[in-house]
């Protein structure tokens, strides 16, 4: 098996493609024009407070006021800033809690769970959604994209106070780009992460990724950040990538990201806000911090500068043994076309996709919901139209996954399958389906094969889709693609 990571830089863009087995699997894209502020922490200021949609404005500096849930500002990790494990009871007031004008509680020691066998941590867009590759979705328990907060007035906290007031300067972190029209969603969950760490200041837990299944591996971790000691407040969240490793890279990890925290908080408490205290890297950054993992057999990158700049960064992240697979490419051939993969680039916004027994998918994208459609199309056998449709839809269901991951198409998606009668097709239907939807680095909620042939899902959506980064609406026909006849 082998995994490549391509990244070819041009004027004002960046593309990064990995490959595996010589067949696309994922691609990303950044551009100057458009700058991705998900990640970002900024100390921001309450413009206004609209009880009625729970929620508030926040001014982060941006063109568009985030917005943030309010039973995200009341969330009560929040009040116990000073908190952890083998941490000091210490009674002094927090710097959040001066923010917020509340009184300092001492730390209970007892508080202190173990995600790993719990139910999600946190509420729609956990820490650092932007940062952490959503293979590890799973420990940080995100809501899936239709689920939201419950209601700041609901049955439980009807004669709560609103935590925030307008004017009120608040750390915030941005879980969702600005989308249309609307701002930044914003959260004050918030998380530094690192290669295998990721540290959280205001949530008192010591959690595993619940794709690390051995209890003494997971145990082994455990004990591991316990020793932590130098981090006086907060908790981690152990990443799968963790699984293994020893425990010096661990350790160096948690005190890299407890280190920068630390900068992120005297930051915060020398400005005043709007003011952003911490950016997350770029592109490069990201793919050497969360997709350069033993599986990878080489990095090749046609930027001499660039290349420099994933050396240094692996050897400051890792170690200098991984840099023999980092390669600069030179050559007059496209590094893409090279490695034969720019076909399969050109068509990954094609409405109607093939595959190769000549049956087609096609998939059209709306405002509020993406609809995907299975056609047998130049299909032939002799068997049954039950297992014509079948066989159909057991070839469809991976290549929707992997359409779905390479457009990153997000929110509500529905998959009309062709109609199968036979139980034992649609389960099998659907496990293909989950099985590659568990490669993606997004969230995903499937729900059971109607009747009708109909799979509801949803998948995460963090910020602008790849189609809508590369194209514009046609003034002519806004959006419609079609030519009227008179």
């Amino acid at each position: 098996m082998s995994r490549e990571i391509l990244i070819h830089i041009a004027d004002g863009e960046r593309r990064v493609a990995i490959v595996d087995n010589k067949k696309l699997d994922d691609f990303y894209i950044e551009l100057d024009r458009y700058q991705s502020i998900l990640g970002n922490i900024y100390k921001g200021k309450i413009e206004s407070i609209l009880p009625s949609i729970n929620g508030a404005f926040v001014n982060i500096g941006q063109e568009r006021n985030g917005f943030l849930y309010l039973t995200d500002a009341d969330h009560p990790h929040v009040e116990d800033f000073v908190s952890g494990q083998a941490r000091q009871a210490i009674p002094e007031q927090s710097f959040l809690d001066r923010l917020l004008n509340r009184k300092a509680k001492p730390a209970n020691p007892d508080e202190v769970k173990d995600v790993g066998e719990l139910q999600p941590l946190l509420p729609e867009g956990e820490p650092g959604p932007a940062a952490l590759p959503a293979e590890d979705a799973a420990l940080t328990g995100k809501d899936s994209p239709r689920k939201g907060p419950r209601g700041y007035f609901g049955r439980q906290r009807r004669n709560k106070p609103i935590p925030l007031k307008v004017g009120q300067e608040i750390l915030v972190q941005v879980e969702k780009d600005p989308f249309g029209t609307k701002g930044a969603r914003l959260t004050t969950h918030l998380s530094i992460p690192g290669r295998f760490i990721v540290y959280m200041p205001y949530d008192n837990h010591l959690g595993v990724s619940q794709k690390i299944e051995s209890p003494d591996e997971r145990a082994r971790l455990r004990d591991i950040l316990k020793e932590a000691d130098f981090v006086k407040e907060g908790g981690f969240i152990i990443r799968t990538v963790s699984a293994g490793q020893d425990k010096s890279e661990l350790l160096n990890d948690a005190r890299y990201v407890y280190e920068k925290w630390q900068k992120v908080r005297k930051l915060a408490q020398e400005k005043k806000g709007p003011v952003i205290l911490y950016q997350e890297g770029d592109i490069i950054w990201k793919v050497v911090r969360d997709y350069f993992r033993n599986d990878v057999s080489a990095i090749h990158v046609d930027s001499r500068v660039e290349y420099e700049k994933i050396c240094k960064y692996i050897e400051a992240l890792i170690d200098t043994k991984p840099l023999k697979k980092v390669h600069y490419y030179g050559g007059a051939t496209p590094i893409f076309e090279a490695h034969k993969v720019q076909n399969e680039l050109e068509h990954i916004y094609d409405q109607k996709v093939f595959l190769k027994t000549g049956a087609h998918i096609v998939i059209e994208p709306t405002e509020g919901v993406t609809v995907i459609d299975v056609n047998s199309g130049r299909y032939k056998t002799q068997a049954s139209p039950e297992d014509a449709a079948y066989n159909v839809n057991t070839e469809a269901a991976p290549e929707i996954a992997r359409q779905l991951r390479l457009r990153d198409l997000g929110g509500i998606i529905v998959i009309d399958f062709i109609d199968m009668s036979r139980e034992e097709h649609k389960r099998k239907v659907l496990d293909t389906l989950r099985l590659e939807l568990a490669k993606d680095t997004a969230k995903t909620e499937v729900n059971r094969i109607s009747n009708l042939g109909l799979v509801e899902m949803t998948r995460e959506r963090t910020g602008k889709t790849l189609e809508s980064i590369k194209f514009s609406e046609c003034p002519y026909c806004h959006g419609r693609g079609k030519v009227r006849i008179d």
